[in-house]
Parts: structure tokens; C-alpha cells; sequence
């Protein structure tokens, strides 16, 4: 049992049940309860080392409220975190306690910033019930994409639900003051890290190599003799595969029989993966399954998701002794490890190499150390030479971390979409009033309390607001009346979506324009917004391919770059090419063409309703097809059969028409079944589709 007098009885019984190896909380997790958060009702700042069991300290006022009645949402960055911990607090079921992912139908919910955002601007009633709001990762209000989501949305919360409780998580923050003003809250501070970590910094110069690949085969040569595992960090995807190539190779011989053969089975489980989806394995995952077997996996966004959870399950039974990642993993699901390497501390921006924030290497660096496995955490950031190691060392080492700063009027489309989402709701219902709302974000707080910048914040921040509504109501996305500003049907479209003003305002000028859809055109246009996640070149060889098959459909790009690479592949994808062909024929990372063209499926819906909205009602048809040719990755003749039969695929159904031809009546299952991967049942169900 927790010898923890100051918790209730039902909560100490709860946590020792869902968290068995928790014997007693740690010294930070003391602090915390010890400083009253659970009894008292205000807001709370808790400012912990990564790995020091926030979680629970989250939990523990959420237990509480549940059990006096009451509803929590906890709300996390990601969708990886948001899926990790339904399953972790799936446990309080046993106690009567309904989790979820939505507050209308559970009593702790796991939600996503964006669902928590969309909850503040369209179920008010059901936002009004949530009486305590543990916000995850609460540093990211500072990050450029989600940060300004996170903060207009706790505005809202605010406003609407002004007795709503928030306690946010966060790692080490510097201007706590600033965030405590604006939250309205106390910050509770604690250094201690359950598994005490070594930072270092090591240089190539002293281990007599020349270049920093070798300094890392070094530690890889430790950590094996440790029997331990390895994270490294690198800035490119292009780097993961050759850093991972690179150490497989050098560490061969030093992996013994019984460990070859757990890899082996590791790379067998990656390759099953395309041969499931009906491709032969890409180059990529040949690549892949080629350092697997020697213990080594790389991860990033161009694997198949299967393949990258596949990696980060064999990791945590110790079956993959290191991943080479790209900083996106620091911030993704939960893969301690008590080895972390940092090769490259500048990553790629539009503006070339530019070093990364302190804050990031602390992240990275958090990683290490595992609390119920390991006493000590390693994290090694590399350089080339003494002189830039002993520069790293003062700047990451023994630096500051940034001010965590609103990026709400950085970020244009924020900006669009918030003043959207307050007129859209009836919050807002003109510029007094936008500037009242945005006065009371983080941005606002920042600026009227910033010496140099209160006296004209409220000016400045009209300013922009008055740009902003210029270029929403030029777009048909709001417009003024006597009552003051509302929304259009366009606006509501925009308001009830994920998408970027930049991409409805694309969509839209594409389907004003056109008579009818050319499929080649349109995956183009679509390629070209923010939106749609792009697939991109695996390295530097000739782009011609793309450029040829370009003109082929009559387009023409100056440039041939990603959304080139991207629109080349989803139009080879809905004429059924698999992803070893587009691979091999284009050089992309073509494991991510599924995700791609899933994405482009669901905007070519949000075309269709666009072009509803305004009242063009000839291409609806021809919008649905486009948008299950994509889903599904067929030609148009065979949509009824993949449509209409489930788990028949795209692979199975061309098969058949390739055999019995367009019309199926009067094929018997028993001649279904001489089909290559259609057993009884699929028969069964092929036949009832033919015969309905």
C-alpha cells in the first residue's frame, strides 16, 4: 500500500490497484500533494523533471472530482498520448469510473487539444458539466502549431465554464510568474528525477575519429556490454536510415546467438507488414528489416504506422537494442530508454540549419533513464571538435531554457481561425469584442503586462485583428450585419472543421473555377495545401520521373518538390499501383501514401461540401468518387465492390474482375473461391453484395 496519510481512502485504494509498482511517491510527487493542490480549488502550475510521474499527480485531483460527482477531462497534444493513456486509466474502470474520450458520455475523458478547442466552441452545455481540466505536456502552449489551439481554448473554457478547475503539467518552464498570472493560479516547482541523469557532452577529437557516427558506435558498444537500450536523435529521416545502417553494421560483431535470433523475428514482423497490404516490401523496408536484424530500427514519418508501432512495442520488450528517431519522437508516446544520443542539435528549417531551442535538448534529453528499470539516465549530445563541445556545453548544458512565449499572432492561420470560431459561436460579435477575448489569451496577458509593450497592446493587437478580419471577410468566410459579424455557410464549414483557413480558401477558389474535375488537377491543388500530409523524396536522385509523369497528365511544376512527389503518387495510387511500384519508380517514401491519400480523401469532402455551400451542386458525384478512389486506391470501376463488400480490398476485388469481368451475377461461391485470397466467408459476403 502508498504510505500516503494525506490522500482519501477510496483514491489510495484506486491507485494502489491501477498502479501496482507505485510502493510510495517519490520526493517531487510529495512535494506536490504535500503543498495542498488536491484541497484546495484553484488552479494549479505543477513544474516537474520529464519521467517524475506527472501523470498521477494529474490523476489524483481527477479521482477526486469523479468521486465527488464531478467530470475531468485530460487533455494531451497528441493522439499517440491521448490512445496511451485511455489504455492506462482504462484500470479506474474496475471502480465504477466510465473513461473515454468525450466528456457527454464518460467520466474521465482523454481528449486531444483540438477536440478540447472544438468542445469550448460548439458543446457548451457539455463543457459547463467538466469541473476540473488536467491540461498534459502544458508547456506546449509556447509551440508554434498547437500552442496557440491550447490557449484560445482555455480562454474559452474560461469564459464559458468560469468555475471549471485547470491543472497543468509541465516540464521545468522559466517566466513561471508570467504563466501563473495569466492562469490564474499557484506553481508548484520540484527538481527531483526518480532515475538521476548524466548529461555530457562528447566530441569525436577525444575518442581519435573523424566523424561523430563512430563516437556514437562507441556508446552503442557500451550500452550492449550494459545490456541496456538506446535512443538517438538525428534532424532528418535521411539521417535515421543512415545512422542506423551505419551502427548495425559496426556493431554485427558484437551481438550474440540468442539475441540474433529475438531480431530476426523483429525483422520478419516488419516486412509482414507490406506483404499484408498487398506490396512487396519497399527498399525502405528492406532497409529497415536489414539493421532490425542486427538490433538497430530507425523511425520516422515515412514508415508504415504498423511498422513504427511494431518498433516501439519490440523496444520496450528489449528486442531492439537502439532507435535513431527524429526529434518529432520526443514529444510522442512513452519509449524511455537509459541511453539517450543526440547527434545533431540543428535541425532544418525554411531558413536553413538553425540550432535547436534548450528546451528541446532538455526534452530529448528526458528521455533517458527509465523509472522502474534503470538507477541512471546517460544523455550524450555529440560534436565534431573539443572547441564546438565545449560551446554545446555552455549552451545546452549549462544553459537557460527559452520563455515559453504565445505564438497566437505568429501564427496567421490561428489567428483566422480563433476569430472564426468566436463569431462562429456567438461569442464575438464585433472588434470590441474579438479584442476583449484575445486580450484575455496568454498573447494579451503577455503584452499588457510587458513594460515596453503595454501602453500600445491594446493598439497593436487591434491592429492585427483588423487585418485579419479584412482577409476573412474579402474570402467570404464572415460577413457584417446590423446584428454585428456572423459567419457564412462558408465560415461555418471552416468553423466546424480541422482544416486551415489557407486550405478552404485553396478549395474554394479551385471549385469556383472549374466546370468540371480533373482528377490529376485536383490531387495537385489538393497536394499544395497545408493540410495534406505530404510524401517526400528518400534522398538526391534524379526527379525527372516525377517531372514526366507530371506532364503526362498535363501538369507542369517549376519546381518538383514535395507536393510534386506527393501529387505523382496518389494519382499512381488511385490507378491501383501499390507502394513497392511508386517507391521503386519515383524514389519516395511511399509507406506513407495510405495516410496521404486517406487525408486527401477527407478534404475532397470538404470540397464537396464547399462546393454545396456555394451552391454548385454539378460535381457532387464525381467529388465521391474521387474520395473513395482515394480511400481505397482503385479505379472508378471497381468503387461498388470495395465499397460494398468490407475487407475485400482493392487487390482481391481487381482479381475478380479480372476473371469473372464487371458483372458478378451468377458466380457461385464456390467459384469465388478460386480467387487467390477469398476463403468461405469472403465468398459468403461477395455473394450476398452481388445478389442484394
Amino acid at each position: 500500500m502508498i504510505k500516503m496519510e494525506n490522500l482519501d481512502n477510496d483514491i489510495k485504494t484506486i491507485i494502489n490497484s491501477a498502479y501496482p509498482y507505485i510502493k510510495e511517491f517519490n520526493p517531487a510527487q510529495k512535494a506536490v500533494i504535500e503543498s495542498g493542490y488536491l484541497d484546495d480549488k484553484s488552479n494549479y502550475i505543477i513544474c516537474i523533471p520529464t519521467a517524475s510521474g506527472k501523470t498521477v499527480l494529474g490523476v489524483l485531483p481527477a479521482l477526486k472530482t469523479i468521486l465527488n460527482g464531478g467530470k475531468a477531462v485530460y487533455a494531451a497534444p497528441l493522439l499517440s498520448i491521448q490512445n496511451e493513456k485511455v489504455k492506462e486509466f482504462k484500470a479506474f474502470e474496475e471502480h465504477g469510473i466510465n473513461v473515454g474520450k468525450h466528456p457527454s458520455n464518460s467520466d474521465l475523458s482523454v481528449m486531444v487539444f483540438e477536440s478540447f478547442d472544438a468542445l469550448t466552441r460548439f458543446s457548451w452545455n457539455v463543457l459547463r458539466d467538466v469541473d476540473t481540466l488536467i491540461i498534459d505536456e502544458f508547456h506546449m502552449i509556447g509551440e508554434f502549431t498547437r500552442g496557440p489551439t491550447l490557449e484560445a481554448a482555455i480562454t474559452r473554457a474560461k469564459i464559458i465554464n468560469p468555475g471549471i478547475r485547470i491543472i497543468a503539467l509541465s516540464a521545468t518552464l522559466k517566466n513561471i510568474g508570467e504563466i501563473e498570472g495569466w492562469l490564474e493560479g499557484t506553481c508548484v516547482e520540484h527538481d527531483y528525477r526518480p532515475v538521476p541523469l548524466n548529461k555530457e557532452v562528447l566530441d569525436a577529437e577525444m575518442f581519435n575519429t573523424k566523424n561523430k557516427n563512430d563516437v556514437i558506435v562507441k556508446v552503442m558498444e557500451k550500452t550492449i556490454k550494459d545490456k541496456s537500450q538506446a535512443l538517438a536523435f538525428v534532424s532528418t529521416r535521411r539521417f535515421t536510415e543512415s545512422l542506423a545502417t551505419y551502427v548495425a553494421k559496426k556493431i554485427n560483431k558484437k551481438i550474440n546467438k540468442e539475441q540474433r535470433e529475438r531480431f530476426k523475428e523483429v525483422a520478419d514482423k516488419l516486412l509482414e507488414v507490406p506483404k499484408k497490404k498487398g506490396s512487396l516490401p519497399t527498399s525502405t523496408c528492406l532497409k529497415l528489416a536489414e539493421a532490425a536484424e542486427k538490433g538497430v530500427a530507425f523511425h520516422h514519418a515515412g514508415l508504415f504506422n504498423e511498422q513504427k508501432e511494431i518498433i516501439e512495442d519490440e523496444f520496450r520488450n528489449g528486442n531492439i537494442l537502439m532507435i535513431t528517431a527524429t526529434p518529432s519522437l520526443m514529444y510522442g508516446v512513452n519509449l524511455p530508454s537509459k541511453t539517450v544520443i543526440i547527434r545533431d542539435h540543428t535541425r532544418w528549417t525554411s531558413n536553413g540549419p538553425q540550432p535547436i531551442p534548450v528546451f528541446d535538448y532538455e526534452q530529448m534529453s528526458g528521455r533517458a533513464g527509465r523509472p522502474q528499470y534503470d538507477d541512471v539516465g546517460y544523455s550524450y549530445l555529440i560534436a565534431k571538435t573539443m572547441d564546438e563541445a565545449q560551446n554545446l556545453q555552455e549552451y545546452y548544458v549549462e544553459g537557460e531554457i527559452e520563455q515559453t512565449n504565445s505564438k497566437l499572432v505568429d501564427n496567421k492561420d490561428a489567428i483566422y481561425r480563433q476569430i472564426i470560431a468566436q463569431i462562429a459561436s456567438s461569442l464575438s460579435k464585433n472588434l470590441d469584442d474579438l479584442t476583449e477575448f484575445f486580450g484575455k489569451t496568454l498573447y494579451g496577458y503577455q503584452m499588457s503586462n510587458n513594460p515596453s509593450m503595454s501602453l500600445f497592446a491594446e493598439d497593436s493587437l487591434r491592429y492585427e485583428l483588423e487585418s485579419a478580419l479584412e482577409f476573412l471577410l474579402q474570402n467570404g468566410i464572415i460577413r457584417a450585419t446590423p446584428e454585428g459579424l456572423k459567419t457564412t455557410d462558408f465560415g461555418n464549414l471552416i468553423a466546424k472543421s480541422n482544416y486551415s483557413v489557407e486550405t478552404a480558401v485553396k478549395i474554394k477558389e479551385y471549385v469556383s473555377s472549374i466546370d468540371k474535375i480533373n482528377v490529376e488537377e485536383f490531387i495537385y491543388a489538393l497536394s499544395e495545401t497545408p493540410d495534406l500530409p505530404l510524401i517526400s523524396f528518400k534522398g538526391r536522385k534524379s526527379k525527372d520521373p516525377v517531372r514526366d509523369r507530371l506532364s503526362e497528365a498535363g501538369l507542369f511544376a517549376v519546381d518538383i518538390g514535395n507536393p510534386e512527389a506527393t501529387t505523382v503518387s496518389l494519382i499512381e495510387w488511385v490507378n491501383e499501383r501499390s507502394e513497392y511500384e511508386i517507391e521503386n519508380k519515383y524514389n519516395v517514401y511511399s509507406a506513407s501514401t495510405r495516410r496521404s491519400a486517406y487525408e486527401a480523401s477527407r478534404l475532397v469532402k470538404f470540397a464537396k461540401n464547399t462546393s454545396e455551400v456555394l451552391g454548385n451542386y454539378s460535381n457532387l458525384k464525381d467529388f465521391d468518387f474521387l474520395s473513395a478512389r482515394l480511400y481505397y486506391g482503385v479505379k472508378e470501376d471497381i468503387i461498388p465492390l470495395v465499397v460494398g463488400v468490407k475487407r475485400l480490398g482493392r487487390k482481391r476485388a481487381r482479381n475478380l474482375v479480372k476473371i469473372f469481368g464487371n458483372d458478378l451475377t451468377g458466380v457461385s461461391q464456390n467459384e469465388l473461391q478460386q480467387v487467390e485470397g477469398i476463403g468461405p466467408k469472403l465468398a459468403e459476403k461477395i455473394s450476398l453484395f452481388i445478389n442484394n
